[in-house]
């Protein structure tokens, strides 16, 4: 499996190109350098391992049935496979198959580590740190429902109309609930300042 960071486009328009002449070969160099990179997106979507790899499946069947029709000009190659995988996830979402919920305790988890910068000095390590804690906390005291939209639409990068698909809700109510969500935030995170 291939780092992220070293995917060569070039050789991943090569990889496509051998897929859309139907080369299981190339093919199999193209999942091999880029299904991690891509499962990790659908999980960060999905939340439930099982069903990133139910989409991670599905997108490689249509990276593989559409290979032809990619167009360099138009998406670098992981781009262009990413979408895929983004638009497989969100089909599942739609579809109402699967409830995404924030666990507080993962939540908490993931805040921290995603502010973690392992270029930072242990000065600004503390500082992060503290800040993660600090938006995890307030984000504990909102009310599961509302945690819950404002998590699909800022950490699961959702619409305000996808978050009231996914959610069953009136896009009003989304709308409102993300607006007093983020007032509430941003008065819980000055609070934490001052003291």
């Amino acid at each position: 499996m291939s780092d992220a960071n070293t995917l060569d486009p070039r050789q991943l328009r090569l990889w496509l190109q051998g897929a859309a002449d139907r080369d299981a070969a190339a093919f199999r160099a193209l999942y091999d350098a880029t299904s991690a990179k891509l499962f990790g997106f659908a999980l960060r979507i999905l939340i439930k391992r099982e069903l990133a790899e139910e989409v991670l499946q599905e997108s490689f069947v249509a990276i593989w049935n559409n290979a032809g029709t990619y167009q360099s000009h138009l998406a670098a190659p992981m781009t262009w496979m990413t979408t895929i995988v983004r638009n497989k996830a969100f089909d599942l979402l739609r579809r109402g198959d699967v409830t995404t919920e924030i666990d507080g305790e993962q939540f908490d988890s993931e805040v921290i580590n995603a502010l973690h910068d392992p270029g930072a000095t242990p000065i600004e390590a503390l500082e992060m740190s503290r800040d993660a804690k600090a938006l995890a906390y307030c984000m504990s005291a909102l009310e599961g429902l509302h945690r819950q939209v404002l998590g699909l639409a800022f950490f699961h990068d959702l619409s305000h109309s996808e978050v009231a698909q996914q959610m069953a809700l009136p896009i009003g109510t989304v709308k409102t609930w993300i607006r007093r969500s983020l007032d509430k935030l941003k008065t819980c995170l000055a609070k934490g300042e001052r003291a």
